[in-house]
């Protein structure tokens, strides 16, 4: 398995340059850098992602995650996370790969795929890396080296990635993403309309009626789901939009109305619980040590 994930960082350090660098194959990014990172937030699509060197850490709710060359990321629903790179050094920088998640493909695929979608699964995980699914990464990155065979070839070895996924110890999880019928389905409803309107009232009894369940299913679903709860999840949200508005120059108190809160103050205190400093004050550190680039960067 070291092989072949040696063959993998050689292939993709050929490519990389900082934090997200696409690549010439649709939703594959490479992504680099040279030294342990702050967090950086933002809204994480459905993807599998693969560390080849160094590790990253991500905070999803209340929950912390960490992924290295032994194991994988795996997302299928929208998360509002907060990820740092916590190894990495100038001699041997983390160097990682994301693939962003077809659903159509998964919901072709799971017909053919032995198992059933749990009732109730958690929307991401971290898993064990293993040699069936290093292989098609192997081509699917390969293929860069060979940019005329990618438009015939890409989505055959990906279709192959997706199949190692779906026969893993995270098969459960990707059958509830790809099928509309499954909680996670339904529970993704609710997100799609958080993400589109998190700026505007939460009435949570619309949202379990938009997903079709009670108001104390829907609440243990997406809980289930997301490690948060529907304001949790819409507060995520608006405070890191919120954050990426300061960075331009964006007065607090406008930067908190622009997201949908009511109160200025209410936002300074929660603002400050979730990143350390109040905004303004954390404006300034943004600025200064570049991050804020990254941040408007993960918003693009």
């Amino acid at each position: 398995m070291q092989d072949q994930l040696d063959h993998l960082l050689r292939l993709a350090a050929r490519i990389a340059d900082g934090p997200g660098k696409a690549t010439g194959i649709p939703r594959l990014n490479v992504h680099s850098g040279h030294c342990p990172t702050p967090p950086v937030g933002g809204l994480m699509e459905p993807k599998v992602c693969l560390v080849l060197q160094g590790a990253k850490q991500i905070m999803i709710g209340e929950q912390v995650l960490r992924y290295d060359p032994a194991t994988f990321f795996i997302a299928s629903v929208e998360l509002p996370v907060s990820g740092c790179i916590v190894e990495a050094t100038p001699e041997r920088p983390y160097v990682g790969l994301t693939l962003d998640l077809d659903r159509d493909a998964l919901a072709a695929l799971i017909a053919h795929v032995p198992g059933k979608a749990d009732a109730e699964t958690q929307a991401f995980a971290v898993s064990a890396v293993t040699p069936e699914l290093l292989d098609p990464w192997c081509r699917l990155l390969g293929l860069l080296e060979t940019p005329a065979d990618i438009a015939v070839l890409a989505p055959l070895v990906e279709r192959e990635l997706l199949y190692r996924l779906l026969c893993g110890p995270q098969g459960a999880l990707l059958r509830q993403a790809a099928r509309e019928d499954s909680r996670l389905g339904q529970v993704r409803q609710a997100i799609g309309w958080i993400r589109d309107h998190y700026d505007q009232p939460l009435r949570i009894e619309a949202l379990a009626g938009l997903a079709g369940m009670s108001l104390a299913s829907f609440h243990r679903h997406f809980r289930a789901a997301t490690a948060m709860s529907p304001l949790q999840y819409q507060k995520s949200l608006r405070l890191q939009q919120a954050r990426r508005l300061l960075v331009t120059s964006t007065e607090a108190a406008r930067a908190a109305y622009a997201v949908g809160y009511e109160s200025a103050s209410q936002f300074s205190r929660e603002y400050t619980r979730m990143f350390g400093l109040p905004p303004a004050r954390d404006a300034v550190r943004l600025r200064e040590t570049g991050l804020g680039e990254a941040l408007v960067a993960a918003a693009a």
